[in-house]
């Protein structure tokens, strides 16, 4: 992990999105799409696919193992 990653500390919604993207479960148990806080997507954590849905990236499948 690198500093950068080390020195985000991600609220419980960021990291429950991120462990839900990491088992594609990109629905909440209410029917609700995840959306992505900016901050994932704007650190890199998280992308949007071809089809427009929230993607983990490489770096964000790294936080969450790191969790």
């Amino acid at each position: 992990m690198n500093n950068d990653q080390e020195a985000f500390d991600p609220t419980v919604d960021e990291l429950e999105t991120l462990k839900r993207l990491e088992h594609d479960a990109v629905q909440i148990d209410s029917g609700l799409n995840v959306e992505p806080s900016h901050r994932l997507l704007d650190l890199g954590f998280v992308t949007t696919n071809a089809a427009g849905a929230p993607a983990l990236t490489a770096r964000g499948l790294a936080l969450v193992r790191h969790r």
